[in-house]
């Protein structure tokens, strides 16, 4: 073969490849999974609510939207969605834009608390914000508050609380109760999202994904005079924990439940659910961190499962769950409407 045509048949070559990486970058970052939920599962938003009902909007992760027409609150209040390689190489901040859609949407003005069950970026970051618009005080751990003061959220908006002290909000009575984050299986994403928990000074974003870290997680009981629930808004659990904390429901988060083992998710079950007897479980925090929030909840974006894998174990494992435990409605929260809790 004449050099000349050595030359082009590299040319194309490489050209080739360069087309089919591209190709395969976009579909592992901009397609998703499908969601590891049963679609039988879903409830329509309510169209009837009685006076003095308690009622509940879903956005998704871990944010929800609880009130009983005198008082609301909220847990989170997260609402940007950075892409996949912001998340991985470059810096993340409140998407002030994306906020203001998602308390339109959850038809929010007004705030008596948020409440980020941990300071990661996906429950923590949009929270001061949230605050500042609404009046709402913002409730968490040290970190959490250095977040806030970090966005400029006046101190007396900023209330850091105590293990098992009961919070009064209205007729709701929230008792924050310390547990443990969903414990990743890989050591290095384990050391990355989990180690040296604190944030120990005001953070100030534009910062990397990591900067939020831990902080303290928090299983949250609620108590109404219309009901009882448990926002378990990370999977993970502190054997006995819950022992004196029933639930008529519970709010069951199971992100990357699947990449664990069969002993994990039993023990996740049996001390969050069976520890408090629920007759309903809400599962949360299975939908994507980086797809909108407008429109059909999709599962993990496809290249979050060389990171954390395993949506097809969560989906099997709550639907035998389900099957198991007839005792036990499972639902799902359709996007921003209101649906009667009790």
């Amino acid at each position: 073969m004449r050099p000349r045509n050595i030359w082009r048949v590299l040319l194309w070559t490489g050209a080739a490849a360069v087309v089919i990486a591209l190709g395969l970058a976009a579909y592992f970052l901009n397609t998703y999974q499908a969601p590891p939920v049963d679609p039988a599962w879903e409830v329509e938003g309510s169209e009837d609510i009685p006076e003095g009902a308690v009622t509940v909007r879903y956005t998704g992760t871990a944010t929800l939207v609880f009130s009983d027409g005198e008082t609301t609150w909220m847990t989170d209040g997260w609402f940007s969605r950075p892409g996949p390689l912001t998340l991985l190489y470059g810096q993340i901040e409140p998407d002030l834009d994306a906020i203001g859609k998602g308390l339109e949407r959850n038809q929010i003005d007004e705030l008596a608390a948020v409440f980020p069950v941990h300071s990661h970026y996906d429950h923590a970051m949009d929270a001061p914000e949230v605050a500042k618009r609404t009046g709402a005080l913002l409730l968490g751990s040290e970190s959490t508050a250095n977040i806030g003061r970090g966005w400029g959220l006046p101190e007396q908006q900023i209330r850091v609380v105590t293990d098992r002290e009961p919070i009064q909000l209205g007729k709701f009575t929230v008792t924050p109760i310390v547990s443990k984050h969903f414990q990743f299986a890989d050591p290095e994403m384990a050391a990355r999202a989990l180690g040296d928990p604190k944030i120990d000074a005001p953070l100030t974003p534009p910062v990397s994904t990591f900067d939020y870290r831990l902080g303290k997680a928090y299983a949250l009981h609620v108590a109404h005079p219309k009901g009882t629930w448990l926002i378990q808004g990370s999977a993970g659990f502190i054997e006995g924990d819950l022992e004196d904390y029933d639930a008529d429901v519970v709010f069951l988060g199971v992100g990357a439940l699947g990449s664990q083992t069969d002993a994990y998710r039993e023990s996740y079950w049996k001390e969050t659910v069976e520890r408090t007897r629920p007759s309903r479980v809400i599962p949360i925090h299975w939908d994507s961190l980086t797809g909108p929030i407008e429109g059909p909840f999709t599962g993990p974006v496809r290249a979050a499962a060389f990171l954390v894998n395993g949506s097809d174990n969560t989906l099997t494992f709550l639907k035998n769950k389900d099957a198991t435990n007839p005792h036990i409605e499972f639902i799902t929260l359709p996007r921003y409407d209101e649906v009667v809790l009790f």
